[in-house]
């Protein structure tokens, strides 16, 4: 892509970079912990209560902003997010900074959901792949940056900083977005399924719910409520002449086990950034500053593996570019899981990046090109959507065994840092074959529209 090119993108990369930059937030978890006086279980809330709220309302504002205009959701959504941020610093207890992150990842819904969509009208049909590449590549030179400066901003400044950093970023990028004008409607405007948005975000989120509470009884509960949910939710679509999401795209040959298999990627990608943070602070004694560099390493990977995928996409197929990210983002899990020096667990990390990169955005283009060009802020938001179920599941799930391990190390008389390590290695060990797994779901070709 050509400078002027980038220069277009540059209000969208720049107001959804204020998303990735929650890499931050991962830096503060020893602060905020110390802070607030928690456990480390505790965490997880910090996590769940945004990414929960935005992955249960990604869907609907895509197709908020399919029917009202990507532009006008992404502009409310930035100036929601700055409030959020200011409200976030403020918090005086932990209570508050959770129902913080609850508008955090309102706006975060708003920017997610349409921040794709807008990327792709800027350019000619032709040229998707690349400006999805160059859009994924921002957003991860964002998380790039992320961690390196919480680092930096927790050291000096303290854990709040992390969110009121964000909101000169947020407001700056509106300004910029004024630019950004709606492509010309061929047809009248779609009607948008209220109805239908509550019943889908409710079983998202009550799924995501009855993940995080397993294996507790109550999960059981929840999961029923997600299951009514979907089930009201499936009647209505059948019923609505423009649904939230076409649900005979997952009956299309391979479309629903690729969205598993992205799922199972993020699982196992998150866990890098759920407890090498602590693996660096409690085993390495590193300081929030040199945390956030080697924290960054990975993001760093995933922006290399965003910018070889864009390169990779035209000449080969998207299955084998996700396969090839799948198998390295496996070989970097199981190294991180193996520990050791400062310098080889960045070397893993990046490892692990690149090839999460590479799958994310194969998968990415598969969706895109599957569903309408007039549904493109629903196929961002699906994209996001398996991440956040991903990220949300291994919050929860890879917290639960992480704190099982450690208690029962404990209870046979380890050490503290015996049974911590004891614990990190069993949750690598656990995640590391998952995006091999993945390969299994990944199939020969999805039919596009049409196809």
């Amino acid at each position: 892509m050509t400078r002027g090119d980038l220069l277009r993108l540059l209000p969208i990369v720049l107001g959804t970079l204020i998303v990735p930059l929650d890499g931050m937030v991962n830096v503060a978890f020893p602060a905020v912990l110390a802070a607030f006086a928690l456990e480390v279980p505790q965490i997880q809330w910090l996590v769940i209560c945004y990414v929960l709220t935005y992955g249960a309302l990604l869907l609907a504002v895509g197709r908020i902003g399919d029917v009202l205009g990507h532009a006008r959701v992404f502009r409310f959504g930035l100036a929601w997010s700055a409030a959020a941020f200011l409200a976030c610093a403020l918090a005086p207890s932990y209570g508050w900074l959770l129902a913080a992150r609850v508008l955090q990842g309102v706006g975060a819904a708003l920017v997610l959901g349409c921040g794709p969509a807008l990327a792709t009208q800027l350019f000619p049909e032709a040229m998707r792949v690349r400006a999805l590449a160059a859009y994924a590549a921002g957003l991860a030179a964002g998380g790039a940056i992320g961690p390196l400066l919480g680092g930096v901003l927790v050291q000096a400044f303290g854990w709040p900083a992390v969110w009121w950093v964000r909101a000169p970023i947020s407001i700056l990028a509106l300004v910029l977005a004024r630019s950004l004008a709606a492509p010309a409607r061929d047809a009248p405007r779609e009607p948008f399924d209220l109805p239908g948005a509550l019943l889908l975000s409710a079983t998202v989120a009550f799924a995501v719910l009855a993940v995080n509470r397993a294996p507790a009884p109550v999960a059981v509960l929840l999961a029923l409520v997600a299951v009514a949910a979907a089930a009201g939710f499936a009647w209505r679509s059948g019923r609505h002449a423009h649904p939230i999401i076409d649900l005979g795209l997952f009956r299309r040959p391979g479309f629903a086990a690729l969205n598993l298999a992205s799922v199972l990627v993020q699982l196992a990608g998150f866990a890098v950034m759920l407890l090498v943070p602590f693996y660096l602070a409690r085993m390495l004694g590193l300081p929030p500053l040199l945390l956030g560099a080697v924290l960054a390493a990975n993001a760093v990977g995933a922006m290399a593996g965003s910018w070889l995928g864009g390169l990779l996409g035209p000449r080969h197929s998207a299955r084998a570019v996700a396969a090839a990210g799948a198998v390295l983002s496996a070989a970097g899990l199981l190294l991180v899981g193996l520990g050791g020096p400062v310098g080889v667990l960045a070397v893993a990390m990046g490892l692990q990046g690149l090839g999460l990169g590479l799958f994310t955005l194969a998968y990415t283009d598969v969706v895109t090109a599957t569903m309408r060009r007039e549904d493109r802020g629903v196929a961002g938001s699906l994209t996001q959507l398996t991440r956040t179920l991903g990220v949300v599941s291994a919050a929860s799930l890879l917290t639960l065994l992480f704190g099982a391990t450690e208690a029962g190390r404990l209870a046979l008389g380890a050490s503290a840092e015996e049974a911590f390590l004891a614990a990190f290695r069993r949750v690598f060990l656990v995640v590391a074959p998952l995006p091999l797994l993945a390969l299994l779901f990944l199939p020969p070709r999805v039919t596009p529209r049409g196809g």
